[in-house]
């Protein structure tokens, strides 16, 4: 057990915080670790150790850390209008600067935009829209959403019972009935012997027809996921996947979410994920790398056919009583438009496309390691998977604790990555340059070589 001071940070935090995604007993007896300030793509904790954040916060972190840019326009804004709301015909500029620039920069034709806090509003929001939609068209009978397996959209209650994380589910009465999960299209975990990807993604796209087909086709309303898998562990699709999936989407008359929380602004080489992977949405949600992670900001845009259905609605109804306090929040706008201005202005798509094929090449060296099955990525997004057998990819059996070892080793070595499981999921600031993909690199290899002798050793 660690001994705290009585007023210590740490022993504050353990009397009054729930922390999320937590053993929320041992919290209690081994407390937090304090991050004090960050600089670039490293951050500091309280006794000034300097870590390489590999997994940009969650995923968001996009331009690093003190961003002094950003501070001067959040700052600026607050002194002009630090709050007000966009509820019943109000609006303010920097929001419809910034709805004007997404629907500018959008992958596919989109219409308009919605404004939240967070991915998981963002998806929920969709979600309602699915509902609104096909009630608009009469055709109530269609609420159906299918996920997938080991997919993630965030932890509001219908966005968790889209996401196929059991874990996420057990206790809480979720997911909710009409919340539907198809295969989780892990192709090096889960593919035949002698099954090609382009075989595999066919197996998949058949999987979803027959989970519509065995629901009954007029029930089924839209299909959500993301472009690249994050929280399933970094896991980019096998060949032709999106294009069979797809067809079966459209072949359904099913709307189309792209959950693009992670994937938007850079990722994975492209400004969307939609784009690198052809995608075809209805909706798009986005979210983390909109401010750089400076501000809680959500956007959900929309097409035309789903807005022409809203109107609708709205008409019938006299109103669209769907909303958030903090919508289209003027702060929050100003950063994320200055975010995007920066992005432009550094050409961070380039940047990206130059970067991240040499991380994806560094890492995929560590597929000799040991421990190491297989090495994926695309852009500044990478997955790795741990092995107990590279000939058979047997897994380590989960009681090993293989990722939290492999975490203790990194944490110890200066790095913070993302673990799934015993999957590893590397997306570090999108500002990272070769060098520091270099120390990353040093870093994971010292972490995986450590873990390998406590292995071995025991």
């Amino acid at each position: 057990m660690t001994i705290l001071a009585p007023n210590s940070v740490q022993a504050r935090d353990i009397a009054s915080v729930v922390h999320p995604q937590t053993n929320l007993a041992t919290h209690l007896t081994q407390g937090p670790a304090v991050i004090e300030r960050g600089e670039g793509i490293y951050i500091f904790d309280d006794s000034g150790e300097r870590f390489l954040d590999a997994a940009a916060g969650l995923w968001c972190a996009s331009l690093g850390y003190a961003s002094e840019r950003l501070a001067k326009v959040a700052y600026e804004q607050m002194r002009r209008l630090g709050y007000y709301h966009f509820y019943r015909h109000t609006t303010n500029e920097p929001g419809v600067d910034l709805a004007e620039a997404l629907l500018r920069i959008a992958p596919v034709p989109m219409s308009k935009v919605l404004f939240q806090c967070s991915g998981s509003e963002a998806n929920d929001t969709a979600i309602k829209l699915v509902w609104y939609y096909h009630a608009a068209i009469g055709k109530p009978e269609k609420r159906k959403i299918i996920g997938r397996r080991m997919g993630y959209h965030g932890s509001t209650s219908a966005s968790i019972s889209a996401s196929g994380k059991s874990d996420m589910h057990a206790d809480f009465g979720l997911p909710f009935p009409g919340f539907l999960h198809t295969e989780y299209p892990h192709f090096y975990r889960h593919h035949e012997e002698g099954e090609t990807e382009e075989q595999f993604a066919s197996r998949m796209a058949d999987a979803l027809e027959a989970l519509i087909l065995a629901e009954g086709p007029e029930t089924c309303a839209a299909f959500i996921g993301e472009p690249v898998m994050g929280a399933g562990g970094g896991l980019t699709p096998p060949r032709s996947y999106w294009e069979k999936m797809q067809a079966v989407i459209r072949k359904y008359d099913m709307l189309f979410i792209a959950d693009e929380v992670i994937c938007g602004f850079g990722r994975t080489g492209n400004m969307w994920g939609s784009q690198t992977y052809d995608l075809q949405p209805d909706m798009i949600s986005c979210a983390k790398a909109l401010s750089a992670g400076m501000q809680p900001i959500s956007a959900l845009l929309v097409n035309n056919r789903v807005f022409e259905a809203m109107l609708d609605e709205s008409r019938k109804l006299g109103n669209f009583a769907h909303g958030f306090t903090y919508a289209g929040h003027p702060v929050t706008t100003a950063v994320a438009m200055e975010t995007l201005r920066i992005y432009e202005e550094m050409d961070m798509i380039g940047h990206v496309q130059r970067v991240g094929p040499y991380m994806q090449q560094v890492l995929a060296r560590f597929a000799e390691h040991p421990l190491v099955g297989d090495v994926r990525g695309v852009g500044l997004l990478t997955g790795m998977e741990l092995v107990a057998d590279k000939a058979t990819r047997a897994a380590f059996d989960p009681a090993r604790k293989v990722g939290p070892t492999v975490d203790r080793h990194a944490r110890a070595n200066g790095l913070i990555t993302r673990f799934i499981g015993d999957r590893i999921a590397f997306s570090p600031p999108l500002i990272i340059t070769e060098a520091e993909v270099d120390d990353m690199a040093a870093r994971l290899g010292r972490a995986l070589d450590g873990t390998w002798g406590e292995i071995r050793a025991n």
